[in-house]
């Protein structure tokens, strides 16, 4: 009997320049992945209507609607598609405002397209979930449950973004220990270098408010060390 034939991942590229849309579809389509271009915000968003990608590509600098408008709306919209950012700036502030707006990697022109793939199936490990695992881990009122990729507070679903999530689970997974800025970015960003970015904070101040409630106030920012999710005290 034939072995079933494996689905690629698909991959929206969008990006004004037209030698990088190819030079990235041919890489890509070598590495196995089935790609879509697009060559703007704009006409990456009507794409989007009839095709539904697993992850995009997204240049920073374009016209009509540059990248981080782009991320910016697909979010707005609930779109959670897992999203990596492309820039001829190496700047931090950039770093910072992409993976904020809910970019879950960026890489600075000009790229090794090696590099580039292993950096998109990095993302894609940590956005897809292992239907095969059914762990439940908990902390205080909250329960995540890691086979369907649920959160709950006292019972109650609340609704986390990838990024969001992932977090959370690196908190809960280490509950009572504290976790360096430094550890948080390279396990749930995949950030490696050293960085002065705030995207933790940011990220952290989101679960603050979604939830620090009830009288749960577990998440602690620990001055110069990093962060921590407490047990509450009985």
């Amino acid at each position: 009997m034939a072995s079933p034939v494996e689905t690629p991942i698909k991959v929206l590229i969008v990006d004004d320049e037209a030698g990088v849309r190819e030079l990235l579809k041919d890489a890509l389509k070598l590495a196995g992945f089935e790609t879509h271009t697009a060559s703007d915000g704009m006409s990456a968003l009507t794409t989007l209507r009839t095709y539904t990608p697993d992850i995009m590509i997204i240049d920073i600098n374009m016209p009509l609607m540059d990248g981080f408008e782009l991320v910016e709306r697909l979010r707005e919209t609930g779109n959670e598609v897992p999203v990596l950012m492309l820039s001829a700036r190496a700047d931090r502030v950039d770093v910072t405002r992409g993976l904020t707006l809910g970019a879950d990697d960026y890489v600075v022109k000009p790229f090794g397209l090696e590099e580039l793939v292993l950096r998109l199936k990095a993302i894609l490990r940590r956005s897809h979930v292992n239907a095969t695992q059914s762990a439940m881990i908990s902390c205080g009122p909250i329960s995540i449950e890691d086979g369907i990729h649920t959160v709950t507070f006292n019972g109650e679903i609340v609704d986390l973004s990838p990024t969001e999530y992932r977090l959370l689970q690196v908190l809960i997974e280490n509950k009572n220990r504290v976790l360096s800025k430094t550890l948080l970015l390279d396990d749930v960003w995949g950030i490696t270098f050293e960085s002065e970015s705030t995207v933790v904070d940011t990220y952290i101040s989101y679960l603050r408010k979604k939830l620090h409630r009830d009288g749960f106030e577990g998440i602690k920012t620990i001055r110069g060390v990093g962060f921590v999710i407490q047990e509450p005290k009985k």
